[in-house]
């Protein structure tokens, strides 16, 4: 059974930085492409990073420059370190693969403050 536990949300600053985490079990994140979404108050889920088995990562515009995604195979475990966070960043985190055909998680919530 695949599972998947996002943590590391929290309430932030404008201009400051979180790291999420993304906890999978059931599959392994090495062998697949795999990415974090987000899904903003009242508005669609929405992708924002991706990072393929070879390592190749992939942003949306909105976040390059901002967001690093990388993954620990032996941990099992796929992260998004946040710098520079603004307002329009707050929403729900979610990851799953990409494109997204696991069970989604129950997410973390980021908010960040002006």
């Amino acid at each position: 059974q695949v599972r998947l536990v996002e943590s590391g949300g929290g309430l932030v600053q404008a201009g400051g930085s979180l790291t999420l985490s993304c906890a999978a079990s059931g599959i392994s994140l090495s062998i697949n492409a795999i990415g974090w979404y987000r899904q903003p108050p009242g508005k669609s889920r929405e992708p924002v990073a991706s990072i393929g088995p070879s390592g190749t990562a992939g942003y949306e515009d909105s976040v390059k420059g901002r967001f690093t995604i990388s993954r620990d195979n032996a941990k099992n475990t796929l992260y998004l370190q946040m710098n520079n966070l603004k307002p329009e960043d707050t929403a729900v985190y979610y990851c799953n693969a990409a494109p997204s055909w696991l069970p989604w998680g129950q997410g973390t919530q980021v908010t960040v403050s002006s």
